[in-house]
């Protein structure tokens, strides 16, 4: 029989690998000096974006990601640390850890993985700065409809000329 320690390690470590296997990717937070209520408040507005956050033991979190081939991240797990993870879209997770992290300065974006690449601080600051997903979808439709509406706009001026020519023809000869 198992000791409940190890039963609880086993199944929160089992529990990240599960989350990471179903998500695209997740951020690392380091929350050493901010407040539980801010902590709540935090996890309320992740919440809304359709984010998981977990805060779970040093240990367990580098076993996790050992096992899943994340080595690089090991070093990133030092102090509390909380694992953001998203199942969509990173862009808002980003702006509400930034945004918090203007209001907080003590929270400290520790790194994260995104599409089989290591994030940095710097990645994470910069993917809070895109428009939402909607938003791009709405530029790349208006960029696709642009010379579609042009070229509508200039076989319609060809109509427009000819008519207009037609137009000049039948005055010359109502006028002599």
């Amino acid at each position: 029989m198992k000791k409940l320690g190890l039963l609880i390690k086993e199944t929160s470590g089992s529990r990240i690998k599960d989350i990471y296997k179903s998500s695209k990717g997740f951020l690392i937070v380091k929350y050493s000096g901010v407040s539980s209520p801010d902590m709540s408040i935090l996890r309320k507005s992740l919440k809304g974006t359709g984010v998981d956050m977990l805060v779970v033991k040093n240990s367990i979190a580098r076993r996790a990601m050992k096992d899943l081939g994340l080595e690089q991240l090991v070093a990133t797990v030092e102090t509390p640390c909380g694992m953001i993870f998203f199942k969509d879209e990173p862009v808002q997770a980003s702006k509400v850890l930034c945004d918090f992290n203007k209001e907080k300065e003590k929270l400290v974006l520790a790194g994260g993985y995104l599409n089989d690449k290591l994030l940095a601080k710097e990645d994470i600051v910069a993917m809070s700065k895109l428009p939402s997903r909607e938003v791009l979808l709405a530029q790349v439709v208006g960029m696709i409809n642009s010379p579609i509406l042009r070229l509508v706009i200039v076989l319609s001026q060809v109509n427009k000329k000819f008519v207009v020519c037609l137009d000049q023809i039948r005055q010359k000869k109502t006028a002599s």
